[in-house]
């Protein structure tokens, strides 16, 4: 996931969602947030971040403020915590609940002649 920060000279309302319909064209955009008053971009995602400042340099003055990795949302922390709890259970009912073990008893006498196939 990478987090890239740009800051671009949108003068209306029609510059700010055309920017924004831009952005979101691009494949991998996870989330895109916009702040009015710095004119600033946030985008986070899967994405190639020169692509997307490119594609913005084409029609507005764009600065790229930051770039780099995103920092992980609650959303996945709780992911992560359900995923553990999930594997202590599956944990614990294997303890409670074996996995019962087949035995094959071969008479010492016979021993099978077996061809595969």
């Amino acid at each position: 996931m990478k987090k890239l920060v740009v800051k671009v000279d949108l003068h209306d309302d029609r510059d700010r969602s055309k920017a924004m319909r831009v952005v979101s064209g691009f494949g991998g955009i996870g989330s895109l947030s916009m702040d009015s008053k710095d004119n600033k971009l946030t985008v986070s995602g899967d994405f190639d971040p020169v692509k997307v400042v490119n594609k913005l340099r084409k029609s507005w003055h764009t600065e790229i403020v930051s770039v780099g990795a995103a920092e992980e949302d609650d959303g996945k922390k709780d992911e992560g915590k359900k995923e553990d709890q999930v594997a202590n259970l599956v944990k614990a009912y294997e303890a409670y609940y074996p996995t019962p073990v087949t035995y094959y008893c071969v008479p010492p006498g016979e021993t099978p002649n077996c061809v595969i196939c």
